[in-house]
């Protein structure tokens, strides 16, 4: 299995009260039972529960939630959902407290990503069986032994369809000042993954866009699924870059996307965490997560890691992928400064 390269959003508060009332139960581990992998599921229905941290969409996390559950009802999964600004930071301290709360975590911070697969310093080596089908490509899709693809944001054109009928085919269609103040962009500040999109953005569609943007004075929302809320409720009428809305279609809300011809993306790597207070349910979850069944689960409006997954709208191993050396703490802080200036200053 490879080393990272090229590793790899949405934002809410963390579930705090359940935090803290997990606090107090959390242990370190030191990884799965050894043996066979049914002694794994077995160890794992005994320990039955696994704490997922997660920065994917509610919807999609609380699928995977019932149909995980389905497949192994011994085991009762809960998840805590935030961007990876929230999340890292509360994997690092029960990392090095030794309390573990989480026992798997999903992210796509490719920087943060690198520096854990290379240093095994928060992870268990991975040793589910679904990880070595040939499907899942496993020499491209797991890092280290450790952090397995699981699904990938792709952002897509959006636009509520009472304002904007007539749709739209680029993100170069939102220059026009017809717009004026109804744009929703995300807010990059310390997300790498977010500023990777903006300069990516700015490499394919014109190295002026966001300054020709930022003067229709677009609408700052702090994830991609608040954007998603307010082109529902008609507070904007388009944005460049949200997730594909297919939740919204399919609900019959106002709204519509469309992939550009060139669309970015970011891969979500999940590992079982070296402090997990249930290390066997970890290995089973993140096994689950790469199943034909996870993928659908995890996946709906998402790229999957697996081909043909129903509701996935590409494949996660084919899109482009950010360069870490580019998102290092101090170039993303650099970027998001410049960022500040010019859509808030």
């Amino acid at each position: 299995m490879r080393s990272l390269s090229r590793a790899a959003a949405a934002v809410a508060t963390l579930a705090t009260a359940a935090l803290v009332a997990a606090c107090g139960s959390g242990t370190s581990s030191s990884g799965p039972v050894g043996g066979s992998w049914e002694d794994v599921v077995a160890a794992a229905n005994g320990e039955g529960k696994v704490m997922l941290y997660s920065s994917q969409k509610p919807a999609n996390l609380e699928v995977l939630e019932r149909e995980f559950e389905a497949a192994y009802p011994q085991i009762d999964l809960e998840f805590v959902r935030g961007t990876d600004p929230d999340i890292n930071p509360r994997v690092e301290t029960e990392n090095r407290t030794g309390r573990g709360i989480a026992d798997v975590h999903m992210l796509t911070d490719a920087n943060w990503i690198s520096n854990a697969a290379d240093s095994g310093q928060y992870s268990t080596a991975l040793v589910g069986p679904a990880l070595d089908a040939p499907e899942y490509t496993p020499a491209e899709s797991v890092l280290n032994d450790r952090f397995a693809l699981t699904s990938a944001a792709v952002f897509a054109l959006g636009w509520n369809t009472t304002a904007v009928p007539e749709g739209l085919s680029d993100p170069r269609d939102l220059l026009d000042p017809k717009f004026q103040g109804k744009i929703g962009i995300v807010n990059p500040t310390g997300i790498a993954s977010y500023v990777d999109l903006y300069r990516y953005y700015a490499e394919t569609y014109d190295a002026d866009y966001w300054e020709r943007l930022a003067e229709l004075r677009p609408r700052v929302y702090p994830s991609a699924l608040g954007i998603a809320q307010a082109l529902t409720s008609g507070e904007i009428s388009a944005t460049p870059s949200v997730q594909p809305l297919t939740t919204e279609v399919a609900q019959g809300a106002p709204v519509n996307w469309a992939l550009p011809q060139s669309p970015w993306g970011t891969p979500w790597y999940t590992h079982a965490l070296s402090a997990a207070p249930h290390p066997n349910a970890a290995q089973v979850l993140v096994d689950f997560m790469v199943t034909g069944a996870g993928q659908a689960a995890l996946n709906s409006g998402y790229a999957a890691a697996l081909p043909d997954v129903p509701g996935a709208v590409v494949q996660a191993q084919t899109i482009t992928l950010p360069e870490t050396a580019d998102l290092t703490p101090d170039k993303v802080s650099a970027y998001s400064q410049e960022w500040s200036r010019r859509f808030q200053g």
